[in-house]
């Protein structure tokens, strides 16, 4: 099956994830340290926060010295990071918008956190927004993205919609509810970012426990350079 139109995009529920200061959105993932030493001992200043929801990467980037952009398709979300990012006497540059027209010059950036971002799109739209990256991006910037697996629980859900062959329509409540999943394998991968060179692929199953019952899911952790 396949789409001749890409999916309209479609951003979280912001307003009914947790904004407590020690919920998952509001704490930087692991990598984003790690990244934050490399991009800062490679000298790069100039960073984009993908998809920043209420701002967790953002306000850790914008007090550590880098000239940082946040972009959302969430307004709600955005205005949650402002709070954060004015409650630190901190600044950023957000800006509202659909990730596949970025709203940037060519060659704006030096590094991009893109973290379970443009998996919520179908194929042609990933296509779309890899490109967009590309142009954005300075030469010998990187970007870091995950991207969901083939392997993992959700691309098996028969119930939830095939909108096409790497993609399903997620029907599980919450704030990602009707929001699409894009999915891939190590193959399709090296085809999606030919025009990059990539530095590691890593695919990352994460453990947790829900009622007594242990959960995983499994995530490719790609790291690419212009």
């Amino acid at each position: 099956m396949r789409r001749l139109k890409m999916t309209k995009s479609k951003g979280w529920n912001w307003k009914i994830a947790s904004d407590d200061i020690n919920s998952t959105w509001k704490v930087p993932s692991i990598e984003s340290y790690y990244l934050l030493n490399r991009w800062s001992n490679l000298g790069f200043k100039d960073f984009l926060d993908l998809g920043c929801g209420i701002g967790r990467h953002t306000v850790l980037f914008a007090g550590n010295g880098f000239n940082t952009c946040g972009f959302d398709i969430s307004k709600y979300g955005l205005d949650k990071t402002k709070e954060w990012l004015d409650s630190l006497n901190l600044s950023a540059n957000l800006k509202e918008g659909d990730m596949l027209d970025l709203p940037y010059e060519n060659d704006s950036f030096d590094c991009i956190l893109c973290r379970n971002v443009i998996s919520h799109q179908d194929t042609l739209g990933v296509k779309q927004i890899i490109k967009e990256l590309y142009r954005v991006l300075k030469d010998n910037g990187e970007v870091y993205l995950t991207l969901g697996s083939k392997s993992t629980w959700g691309f098996k859900q028969t119930s939830w919609p095939l909108i096409d062959e790497n993609t399903r329509l997620r029907m599980e409540e919450g704030p990602e509810y009707k929001v699409p999943h894009f999915y891939a394998d190590y193959d399709l991968i090296k085809t999606l970012f030919k025009d990059f060179k990539i530095e590691f692929i890593n695919h990352i199953e994460d453990f947790y426990e829900s009622n007594g019952k242990t959960y995983s899911s499994f995530h490719y952790h790609v790291l690419i350079k212009k």
